[in-house]
């Protein structure tokens, strides 16, 4: 069953402001491993689950057209009010039911969504809508993001993983103790012989450090959090802020840090017709 997540105007705004977008190393790989298995012209990319569209705005200088869908409307009106390059567009479907034809797809991919949907229903949709040769790429990250900062390094990551674990009571069940399992389970179901699963792709980022305090906000455990005890939670993000800053000796949030995040990626091709 597919899960429904920021779908607010609030937090689609916040989603747009602090969400980070997949880094070029890693749409390079999907590109490499799509150009090695087809030589036609690269037509279409739908990115599935594309949010405030950050992801799906890479995709543009590769492909003649290039449509992100998600099944929230508040995300789907963000995404195309903010300025976007001419060969991009965005419409409002669920995963499990995309508004294509069959086989007109040279990608299918979804940046940090696929673990929401109905993974039976997502797969066979997809395979149905790409071309024979074309490509899935799941992407997603783990939330253990991990801070560098001069020589406080170390004790920023442990005040990190403090921050982490007080949130971790209000992850969704759905998700278990791992979106990484999710997805390994997600690959295992791929029925393609033609199938990668890449565990761990370290990818720096710099931002301020509000920035990244407002990137874990985003989460649906912080999320929850806030709808149980918004006092608590807003409390708990101020406290961890101030520690941060203590431990770095600096007195702004606009003080920039370096964000690891590990990228964890599927990658799989549909047949070829014989």
């Amino acid at each position: 069953m597919a899960q429904r997540h920021f779908e607010g105007k609030e937090h689609a705004e916040s989603y747009l402001k602090f969400r980070v977008s997949p880094p070029q190393e890693l749409i390079d790989e999907v590109l490499n491993f799509l150009r090695s298995r087809t030589r036609d012209y690269l037509d279409l990319a739908v990115d599935v689950g594309c949010g405030s569209g950050q992801g799906t705005e890479l995709l543009a200088p590769h492909f003649l057209t290039v449509v992100g869908t998600d099944i929230s409307p508040a995300q789907i009106k963000v995404a195309s009010g903010k300025e976007h390059a001419p060969n991009v567009s965005y419409r409002e479907s669920p995963a499990e039911e995309l508004p294509f034809e069959d086989d007109v797809a040279d990608l299918v991919t979804s940046m940090a969504a696929a673990h929401w949907f109905d993974h039976p229903r997502f797969l066979k949709e997809a395979d149905r809508i790409l071309k024979p040769g074309g490509c899935l790429a799941l992407l997603s990250y783990t939330m253990d993001f991990e801070l560098e900062y001069k020589e406080s390094t170390s004790k920023l990551n442990e005040i990190c993983e403090e921050f982490y674990a007080a949130l971790l009571p209000f992850r969704k069940a759905y998700l278990g103790s791992s979106s990484l399992e999710v997805y390994k389970k997600i690959y295992d179901s791929v029925t393609y012989d033609d199938k990668e699963w890449h565990k761990c792709l370290r990818c720096p980022t710099v931002m301020p450090l509000s920035g990244f305090i407002g990137f874990v906000e985003t989460f649906t455990s912080y999320q929850g959090f806030l709808e149980k005890d918004p006092v608590e939670a807003k409390r708990l993000s101020q406290t961890i802020t101030n520690r941060l800053l203590e431990a770095m000796g600096a007195s702004s949030t606009d003080t920039e840090v370096t964000v690891i995040v590990k990228y964890f990626y599927v990658l799989a091709s549909k047949p070829q017709m014989s």
